[in-house]
């Protein structure tokens, strides 16, 4: 197996594009220059990252090709590309900066064991949101400087404490004071846009290198107000797929209540990442690692489409996997061409 950040992929995708499509001719001009020839490929490549699991839940190294049956728009397709490489991560960590009463404390004293998860062939940048974006300040392979914005995003994050008034004692002499009801405070109501950060989280990965995984880490209690958001869930679907990033979700707080963290499980479902839940902080800090690791040792497979529905701007994926309980992961599908913007008015 090579080493993080081996272009390998990059050279088999480049082997897979000149035998489907021929071989590549240059200019009597380009062949003088050939030691510095840049030669642009266009293709119809789709590239896919699979995680594989087991029926009990783990992830599932050292299979083969063969054991991948995968099928566009029906139609089953030749695998150009398998490889189960370790690639680098261009990493967007998205926090919530409105998790409030415990969730939030936890949470913020978490942030810190991000680092156990990043290696230094890898590039992150982190990001905050509530009812605005904050985009941080850009991609870094500097530990030092990822550190240092950790730090500042929990500085930056004051989850407001859950208080429990005092009992109201009544006063019942006949000339005392009436009874005051007991005042209530729950925190104030989260007012986010789950769906814009995502978009805009997206938005930072969009030019990121072929050789790397494209990876958002959302860290959040899940909440969204849609009438916060200017773009809605199909445009963000459209966008994650489009591009090739996956979502990876920590949903904090009360993991009873799951249906509250629909919108974080459905963003790892469609795009090939994964959810984890936790309440405490010692658990978001073992999840950290986990994700990294799982994110970067994915499977990556490759085809060319051939027969599916060539007209159709959505094109659905599906992968099989042999073996007794194993279950394969990627993204749902993708489109042909790049989604046109489109906000909500």
């Amino acid at each position: 197996m090579s080493k993080s950040g081996d272009p390998k992929l990059l050279i088999l995708i480049s082997t897979v594009l000149i035998t489907c499509f021929g071989t590549l001719r240059m200019s009597p001009s380009q062949q003088q220059q050939q030691p510095q020839t840049t030669v642009r490929i266009t293709s119809d490549l789709v590239v896919l990252s699979v995680s594989v699991r087991d029926r009990v839940g783990n992830l599932v190294p050292d299979l083969r090709r063969e054991q991948f049956r995968l099928l566009d728009d029906g139609v089953e397709q030749e695998i150009k590309v398998f490889t189960e490489e370790s690639f680098p991560l261009s990493l967007v960590i998205l926090v919530d900066n409105d998790v409030n009463g415990n969730a939030g404390i936890q949470l913020v004293q978490s942030l810190r064991a991000l680092m156990g998860g990043v290696s230094l062939q890898d590039e992150a940048t982190v990001c905050r949101f509530d009812m605005l974006f904050y985009p941080g300040n850009g991609f870094t392979s500097n530990i030092d400087k990822l550190m240092a914005e950790l730090k500042s995003t929990q500085a930056e994050i004051r989850p407001t404490p859950t208080y429990v008034p005092e009992p109201v004692v009544c006063d019942n002499s006949t000339t005392g004071s009436p009874c005051i009801p007991a005042p209530t405070y729950s925190g104030s109501r989260p007012s986010k846009a789950l769906d814009d950060a995502v978009y805009s989280a997206a938005n930072l990965l969009e030019h990121a290198g072929a050789d790397r995984r494209k990876i958002i880490l959302v860290i959040s209690d899940g909440v969204n107000e849609p009438k916060l958001n200017k773009h809605d869930f199909e445009s963000v679907r459209e966008k994650l797929l489009f591009d090739n990033i996956s979502v990876f979700s920590l949903a904090v707080g009360n993991n009873t209540a799951k249906r509250k963290y629909s919108r974080l499980a459905n963003y790892s479902r469609i795009s090939g990442g994964d959810i984890y839940y936790a309440s405490k902080s010692r658990t978001m800090e073992q999840f950290y690692a986990r994700i990294t690791e799982q994110a970067r040792h994915e499977y990556t497979l490759a085809y060319v489409p051939a027969g599916n529905e060539r007209d159709s701007k959505y094109h659905r994926i599906e992968l099989r996997v042999s073996g007794n309980g194993l279950t394969a992961q990627t993204r749902e599908g993708y489109y042909k061409n790049r989604p046109a913007e489109t906000p909500k008015e």
